[in-house]
């Protein structure tokens, strides 16, 4: 009798199982950071500032602002009017500006193709004659 119960008990577990602890979504996220005071709000906002000029000293930059017919005054006096969360971003978008390489890892990832390349040659048994 109990063997003959067996398979409809599990069913049912497993339905109830199912139902009940494994439709609840979790959801995560990350919860943004809050200044505990105004003076740390104008040390971030004054660090975030710093880091924008920094790199409206690139001359690509520059170049490009002046191409869109704007001087390095308009840009100051219009950053000077920006919300704490727009000169923030700014930032951070100019943090990746000044992140850019100098070339160098596009010549170590074309070395290492052509090690491969070189590699695959040999495992293949054909021979690399260079004239």
């Amino acid at each position: 009798m109990i063997y003959r119960l067996r398979i409809p008990v599990l069913a049912v577990m497993l339905a109830v199982y199912m139902s009940v602890l494994v439709c609840s979504p979790a959801i995560a996220g990350l919860v943004p950071s809050a200044a505990s005071s105004t003076d740390m709000a104008s040390r971030i906002r004054g660090e975030d500032i710093g880091k924008i000029q920094r790199a409206l000293e690139n001359k690509i930059l520059a170049e490009r602002l002046k191409a869109y017919g704007l001087s390095t005054a308009e840009v100051k006096d219009k950053l000077q009017s920006m919300t704490d969360e727009q000169v923030h971003m700014l930032s951070q978008a100019s943090e990746r500006l000044l992140a850019g390489g100098d070339g160098l890892g596009v010549i170590i990832a074309l070395l290492v193709i052509i090690l491969l390349v070189i590699v695959i040659l040999k495992l293949l048994h054909k021979e690399i004659i260079i004239k």
